[in-house]
């Protein structure tokens, strides 16, 4: 895929005027009312906001999952609304991550073979595949875990092979929606003390989805959403 070329001073990913409507007529529901929001490349972003306000929504959106009904995203001042669905497949491939509460590893895989999947879509050679995953696995904390399956590993450790797969690909920007939600506090701490490294570190842009406001304290900035609509949008006041 064509690297893009962001332009200086340009938002990482840009939402101007964004709606989703879901149906027609009468029956017609407004998912998103108009979302302008800008994520800055190395962002950390919580999105938060009660069940139905929208947050779910634009995730999908930002993520390639989904597309608006109107309105502009922009990445890397690129019109992604304007690309065809191969293109944002490959976008998607290529630049973003996924990190989901419920893990969706492959309970049969090794947590190394779970790992290499986004790069056998790529194409990446098998050896330099296990190469990378082997090397992701040892940044979530996995070293000589690589063998063993789902079914042998702790929610924690399932959510870290899970990180993994997220980033063994380098993305820009790494979505993550509720990703402590399944996890007891101490556990929940631990990926939240990793993904803020990430972002701190290797300068990965986080967007997470989350109910949790102790979650969301690890954030710089917190985005709350209501009714479909950006109700606030605010510097968290905390150093990661």
């Amino acid at each position: 895929m064509t690297i893009l070329n962001q332009t200086d001073n340009q938002p990482l990913i840009e939402l101007q005027g964004i709606t989703k409507v879901y149906g027609t007529g009468q029956a017609a529901m407004h998912a998103l009312r108009g979302i302008d929001l800008h994520i800055n490349e190395g962002e950390f972003v919580a999105v938060m906001g009660p069940s139905g306000s929208g947050k779910s929504t634009c995730m999908n959106i930002l993520g390639c999952l989904d597309t608006s009904t109107a309105g502009t995203y922009k990445f890397r001042n690129i019109a992604v609304d304007q690309l065809t669905r191969n293109q944002r497949t490959r976008l998607r491939r290529f630049y973003l991550g996924f990190v989901f509460q419920g893990y969706n590893l492959l309970n049969r895989t090794s947590a190394l073979e779970n790992v290499e999947l986004p790069l056998i879509y790529r194409g990446t050679p098998a050896a330099a595949r296990r190469a990378r995953a082997a090397h992701a696995l040892e940044t979530v904390g996995l070293k000589g875990w690589e063998s063993h399956t789902p079914g042998e590993l702790s929610g924690g450790q399932q959510q870290r092979v899970a990180i993994a797969r997220a980033i063994v690909t380098e993305p820009e920007v790494l979505f993550a929606d509720e990703p402590t939600g399944n996890l007891d506090t101490a556990r929940s701490r631990e990926i939240m003390d990793l993904l803020s490294g990430l972002n701190r570190d290797d300068g990965v842009a986080i967007v997470m989805v989350t109910h949790e406001p102790d979650m969301a304290a690890y954030a710089k900035r917190v985005v709350r959403f209501l009714d479909g609509l950006v109700a606030s949008d605010e510097p968290n006041g905390r150093e990661t």
